[in-house]
């Protein structure tokens, strides 16, 4: 059995990381409302980004002169799995979630017979993919220095996307991402990006709207489809940092509790082992006395 010492310095480092978690639940509670804010800010402009492309798009679709963004490459083989996570944990299961999409995707991929890569940004991603799938990732991107995300960092990785699509080096480019929600609700999202998938849009009776472009359709996608590549990773990007204080501060929420509750029983042990040795103490000091 522990010593009455060993036990009071357990309550107090207990003690101490209550008042730890404590903070960092602050912490995070105070920085999720201007990262919430963010997320929601983004979503009307990717999501009207998103529809102009597809009424565009779906007008383009078979062309001869459509862009590689939207036709593809016509091939199915190698895919990217463009993984976004946090730079840091103490966050519960957000970026193990991030990841166990990714990898499910990857091993249905390869169970297929498809060649798998992968575009880690995010160190946590980084670190949990490389132990199964070290030699399929092709490059990582650390945004630890990054004290508030921009558009430039997601413009950055889209331009290293491009790039290695233009030089032939996969076909389908997914995003991985987890979706905002709530404090305690985060939802693990998957988003092919490249070829762009298109939903036709409907009018009223299910007929499409025309419209005439000026310029042409094509070179209007040409210009617009990088830029809209690059929105959908900032849009990933800003609804994990939302998720990511979430999830940290829920995590740190439980473990404040959790560290209450370990706090009351170490005490309550203590107390009745301190009991326990003054009462063995006062009977051999009676006995002592009846002794002589």
């Amino acid at each position: 059995m522990a010593s009455l010492k060993d036990m009071r310095v357990r309550i107090a480092s207990t003690k101490a990381t209550q008042k730890i978690t404590k903070a960092m639940q602050m912490v995070a509670a105070s920085k999720l409302r201007r990262a919430q804010t963010a997320a929601e800010a983004a979503r009307p402009y990717a999501d009207k980004m998103g529809a102009v492309i597809g009424n565009i798009a779906s007008a383009a679709v078979g062309s001869p002169g459509a862009p590689p963004l939207l036709a593809g490459t016509g091939k199915d083989q190698v895919h990217l799995l463009l993984v976004c996570t946090g730079e840091r944990g103490l966050c519960g299961a957000f970026n193990s979630a991030i990841v166990r999409l990714a990898r499910e995707h990857a091993l249905s991929l390869l169970g297929q017979g498809k060649e798998v890569k992968f575009f880690c940004v995010g160190r946590k991603g980084y670190e949990q993919l490389r132990r199964q799938f070290e030699r399929q990732i092709v490059e990582h991107i650390d945004l630890r220095a990054v004290r508030q995300l921009g558009f430039v960092n997601a413009e950055d990785i889209a331009k290293k996307v491009l790039a290695r699509f233009d030089a032939s080096e996969f076909d389908v480019c997914t995003l991985f991402y987890s979706q905002f929600k709530s404090v305690i609700a985060q939802i693990p999202t998957a988003q092919q990006v490249i070829p762009l998938v298109v939903e036709t849009p409907a009018g009223n009776g299910g007929a499409a709207t025309a419209y005439e472009y000026e310029p042409e359709e094509d070179e209007i996608l040409t210009g617009l489809l990088p830029r809209n590549l690059a929105v959908q990773i900032f849009r990933a990007l800003l609804e994990n940092n939302a998720s990511f204080y979430g999830a940290q501060m829920s995590a740190m929420d439980n473990a404040t509790r959790n560290a209450g509750e370990m706090i009351r029983k170490q005490t309550l042990i203590y107390n009745r082992t301190r009991q326990a040795m003054i009462t063995k103490e006062l009977i051999e000091i009676i006995s002592g006395a009846e002794a002589v």
